[in-house]
Parts: structure tokens; sequence; C-alpha cells
């Protein structure tokens, strides 16, 4: 038999449960991200998209304690910022490769000039 004392903790009970696997379903989403992350782009990257997952969750729109929270989007939105990041640098790394090789050339332009 169930007592009013436990009755009324039930609802409580149920919902600290779907919490717990609600938590469990976000780590086991951020520690795939992040082991991903960390084996394609290494630590730092890793450790950057670690902080914007945990960033893109806060700004999510269910509450914290939805059943509704979609790990996968805040994910998505985490890779999006990974991929802004790592074809910037791949940019920024082709424009140096680009200055030298104008400063190479110009070298080697120099000298055939002034021949």
């Amino acid at each position: 038999m169930v007592s009013p004392a436990n009755s009324m903790n039930a609802p409580d009970h149920f919902s600290d449960s779907v919490y717990e696997e609600r938590t469990h379903l976000a780590e086991r989403e951020l520690s795939s991200f992040i082991a991903a992350v960390k084996e394609l782009y290494g630590a730092e990257q890793a450790r950057i998209s670690a902080q914007d997952w945990l960033d893109e969750s806060e700004v999510m729109d269910s509450p914290p304690r939805s059943e509704l929270r979609n790990w996968r989007a805040v994910t998505i939105a985490a890779s999006t910022r990974l991929a802004n990041r790592v074809n910037a640098n791949a940019a920024s790394a082709e424009v140096a490769e680009h200055q030298q090789l104008i400063r190479r050339y110009r070298q080697y332009h120099r000298s055939i000039v002034t021949i």
C-alpha cells in the first residue's frame, strides 16, 4: 500500500529519474562530440569546442530540465562554431602561405631583373 507521504514524492521521483536520464544523454552526447573533435583537430580545439557546446546548451529554447531538449541540435550548433573556427584558421594559413610565396617571388624576381 502506498502511503500519502510516498504518493506525494512519486512525481518528484519520476521527475528526478527523467532528469537523470536526460543528463546522462547530454553527457554522452558531449563526450562523443569532444572525443571526435580531439581525434580530428587536437586537444586545444576539443577544449574550445567543449565550451562552445556548453554555451550552446545554455541558449537552447527549451528549459534545462525539459524532456524536449535536443542534445543533437546543441552538437550541431557547436560543430558549426568549430567549422567556422577551423575555416578561419585555414584561411589565415592560406593567406600566410600566399604572402610567403609573394615574398619569394619578389626575392627571385629582383635577382632576375638586376642581372
